[in-house]
């Protein structure tokens, strides 16, 4: 049996038997190995090297960091300061609904612990205020996934540095293209709020807006920390996210004294566990993604899709159909991490610059974190609604296909994305390679 296609429907195979997607992309790297004959120390060395980065480190900062914003009640100050900023847009509940998830996105990278935070308080909000709960958990799911496209995101991070490429660069661009989404999920709320009838909460007055900004000023300088530092050169991504636990842990144990310093053993621990997971499908996927390198799957794909079309606008759109479809089986960083070869390969065939290349990437996995089997964010949402995942699924394709128009702009007019690096970052962009 030809070794990728043995590769590709053992790893598959044992998806659906819902074997853990770590497990399962060892388990099929190491039958090919065993297969082809080729030496086990080439396994251990991939899965050393995949894990051997420093950009890497940051992962686990932006995991903590997301635990301390829950856990300290930072998240109830940014509701706040969405409430009194568009809280009396008809639709109040829903547009609160994005627009923290916006902010939230800024401050912790993580699409999950929003949808976890986030959907805790304003699913059963929006089920009482008389908002449809497939809608409710629909708009919850889809807007946590900015999360991952916002900065600081995880699996930017991750791209980047198995990539080569700028983190910083795809952190400012994917800045434009967030806020497009949210806006455009803000204006869809604001459709179905006239078509039904959901209300809108009482304007807050100027003095109550400035209370709730103050309340939340001091969280929202954690993306001023993170982007301001990374852009400057003063320290990298991973310092930088040290330095945002730092002020986050000085914001939640000794300005607001919401957490207990006995508590840390415990947050880190967990910390600790939620990261030994990805950290291990990082490895693995190490493994894969060395395999489809060095048997050729690149090339085959690549030519395959180039046979089809040489049109760069054709090629990115192939790309995004095949990250849609790979997208519902596979979290975004095992996604990146096992076909980043073909990801870059296409991307140099249609000429795509690696920043925006990146962020259009990251931009369409995001979409998998809300549609079965994988569906994270909507399994989640719909859990806490208490409704079932397929009556959710209907409700959030229409803001997906939201996010699929945004993609396709944003690789019609690169300046979308690319506008903030190089404004911000011109020098990176002055090199060979360009956002590279």
């Amino acid at each position: 049996m030809d070794p990728i296609a043995l590769l590709m429907a053992t790893f598959f195979v044992l998806i659906f038997l819902r074997v853990e997607i770590s497990f399962a992309l060892a388990a099929s790297s190491l039958l090919v190995i065993w297969v082809e004959d080729l030496p086990l120390i080439s396994a251990l060395n991939q899965m050393y090297t995949g894990i051997d980065s420093f950009p890497l480190l940051a992962v686990p900062f932006f995991m903590f960091l997301g635990r301390l914003l829950n856990d300290s009640g930072i998240t109830d100050r940014l509701l706040r300061v969405a409430d009194a900023s568009v809280g009396h847009i008809r639709g109040g509940l829903g547009h609160v609904n994005v627009f923290v998830s916006m902010i939230f996105a800024s401050l912790s990278g993580s699409a999950a612990a929003d949808t976890a935070s986030i959907g805790a308080i304003l699913i059963p909000a929006m089920k009482k205020a008389g908002y449809d709960p497939g809608f409710s958990v629909a708009l919850t799911a889809a807007s946590s996934t900015l999360g991952v496209i916002i900065p600081p995101s995880i699996i930017l991070v991750i791209y980047g540095a198995f990539g080569n490429v700028s983190i910083g660069a795809l952190f400012w661009g994917g800045f434009v293209p967030g806020i497009l989404i949210g806006l455009a999920m803000m204006a869809y709320t604001y459709v179905m709020a006239l078509k039904y009838g959901y209300p809108a909460n009482p304007r807050a007055t100027f003095r109550e807006w400035r209370h709730a900004v103050r309340r939340g000023l001091l969280p929202l300088a954690i993306p001023v920390l993170i982007l301001g530092g990374v852009t400057g050169g003063v320290f990298t991504p991973t310092e930088a996210a040290i330095i945002a636990v730092g002020w986050a842990m000085l914001l939640a144990f000794a300005i607001y004294r919401t957490i207990a310093i006995a508590s840390l053993p415990r947050m880190l621990g967990e910390a600790v566990v939620d990261f030994a997971i990805p950290l291990f499908t990082v490895a693995a996927a190490s493994i894969f993604g060395w395999l489809i390198s060095y048997l050729g799957a690149a090339d085959l794909v690549v030519n395959a899709i180039t046979s089809i079309t040489d049109d760069p606008f054709g090629l990115m759109l192939l790309l995004v159909i095949f990250l849609l479809i790979i997208g519902t089986f596979l979290n975004p960083i095992s996604a990146v991490l096992i076909f980043l070869p073909i990801i870059q390969q296409l991307g140099d065939e249609a000429g795509t610059d690696p920043v925006q290349l990146g962020v259009i990437t990251i931009m369409t996995l995001a979409i998998g974190l809300v549609t079965p089997p994988y569906g994270v964010c909507l399994l989640i949402a719909a859990q806490i609604g208490q409704i079932s995942v397929q009556r959710a699924l209907v409700a959030v394709l229409p803001i997906c296909a939201l996010t699929v128009g945004i993609i396709v702009l944003s690789i019609l007019v690169p300046d979308i994305i690319l506008g903030l690096p190089k404004l911000m970052m011109p020098q990176i962009f002055a090199m060979p390679g360009g956002g590279g």
